[in-house]
């Protein structure tokens, strides 16, 4: 396994996705962030079955960077409960494992 993390996270537009992804990157707390500008969510959200489109974002940045990371999205998350999800990348390329470890330095 390797200290590499992905943070999927559901954004209410690609507009929203964009601003959040930048703030996150810029302040390093990523190295990088993949936005899927368009998606279809459906949940139960206060006792009604909602049907919503959303975007998707999938930061990459280093389990310690993890907390730093989900602090930074609640912050600038305009959902009162956005969708934080941590995933454990088991392996990858190892050049490109290095570059977003190393990029999260900088």
């Amino acid at each position: 396994m390797t200290d590499i993390r992905f943070i999927y996270v559901t954004a209410p537009d690609g507009n929203k996705a964009r601003e959040l992804a930048r703030k996150i990157v810029e302040e390093r707390a990523a190295a990088c962030a993949n936005i899927l500008p368009q998606m279809e969510s459906m949940y139960w959200w206060k006792g009604s079955l909602e049907t919503t489109n959303e975007a998707v974002i999938i930061f990459k940045t280093r389990a310690d960077k993890v907390d730093a990371c989900m602090r930074a999205i609640r912050l600038w998350h305009p959902y009162s409960t956005p969708c934080i999800a941590v995933l454990p990348i088991e392996a990858g390329d190892t050049d490109y494992l290095n570059w977003l470890a190393n990029e999260v330095e900088k």
